[in-house]
């Protein structure tokens, strides 16, 4: 082929814009496409969108890795379900504060869990999950231990003279929809900043980033107290959502779901922690109508992960990207 014809010859037409506008329709109306339980299913998978987010930023971006999400997760569910019960705060306030607490209890403990290292810094982190448990259970006065919280409120804004309260399956989805893309946008903007780009120096060459003036320190406390932050807002959405917060929320399986959700997506993507939580959270919630068969085909799943795709679906989905764009 001559240089005349390669120059001359038209370009593949980028496709991205017209499917990314078609996935906005398609999470738009799913509530209206599949059944209530579906949608059930994605509001689970959209909550815990939020802790998989933080948790990228420690694992994926700035290579920690942690195992605290489920005590974040349920620290920011019961301070925002004590907020609503025996304060009435509205929703906003309640989601903030949870946000904040989670975040700010992460800096005493991240203080002294930071300097350890590998090992014993996921040890560490597994520690703050039994402890938040056990203060559940046995801190009776304030969390009614293993009676738990019951009653939360639905969701509740106050705007001026206007209130509403957002209730049913369809209107949370929504909820958790705008909550979500809010989170995943300022993901996108944390790892697009010079300091997510410090982040991944770290992840890469901690040594050599700290040689170059970065203090690595404390980029990885404020990191792990993003990443707190976010399992407590999406510990409050869940509590929001199924009105009751008990010592389970502390469970380890909380942890070992949010940590599949980033590693099966792709850790270090933000597209791989979407896609995760769609499949790994939406797919098991969506089979529990099949009990017999949700766990097997779960592991399935995994093992298929295992095999054929060691580093996530991210590599899979860039490279689709990649091809509906036009690009080689």
């Amino acid at each position: 082929m001559s240089l005349t014809e390669t120059t001359t010859q038209p370009k593949r037409r980028d496709l991205r814009i017209p499917l990314a506008v078609l996935l906005i329709i398609v999470a738009v109306a799913a509530p209206f496409i599949g059944s209530r339980y579906v949608t059930h299913a994605l509001i689970i998978a959209l909550i815990f969108m939020l802790p998989a987010h933080g948790l990228n930023l420690l694992v994926g971006y700035t290579g920690l890795l942690s195992l605290a999400q489920a005590a974040f997760f349920g620290i920011g569910a019961y301070a925002s379900g004590l907020l609503a019960v025996y304060y009435g705060t509205p929703f906003y306030v309640n989601i903030l504060a949870a946000a904040v607490i989670a975040g700010g209890l992460a800096l005493p403990l991240g203080i002294p869990a930071l300097r350890l290292r590998s090992t014993s810094f996921v040890m560490c982190t597994l520690g703050f999950v039994i402890i938040g448990q056990a203060i559940a259970k046995n801190w009776i006065s304030l969390t009614r231990g293993d009676m738990g919280l019951s009653s939360i409120p639905k969701p509740h804004f106050t705007l001026g003279p206007w209130s509403f309260t957002v209730s049913g399956t369809t209107n949370f989805y929504y909820l958790t929809l705008v909550v979500a893309a809010l989170a995943t946008a300022l993901v996108w903007a944390i790892v697009r900043s010079p300091a997510g780009r410090n982040m991944v120096a770290i992840r890469e060459n901690e040594t050599l980033a700290e040689s170059v003036g970065i203090p690595t320190w404390r980029y990885k406390l404020i990191v792990f107290m993003i990443s707190a932050a976010f399992a407590g807002a999406g510990g409050s959405l869940y509590a929001h959502y199924l009105t009751v917060v008990s010592p389970l929320t502390f469970q380890m399986y909380y942890s070992t779901t949010v940590l599949i959700i980033v590693l099966g997506g792709g850790a270090g993507t933000i597209s791989g922690t979407v896609i995760g939580s769609l499949l790994f959270v939406g797919l098991t919630e969506a089979l529990r109508i099949a009990p017999e068969l949700r766990m097997i085909v779960y592991g399935l799943c995994l093992l298929v992960l295992v095999f054929w795709f060691k580093k996530g679906f991210a590599p899979m989905i860039n490279r689709f990207w990649n091809v509906i764009g036009g690009v080689k």
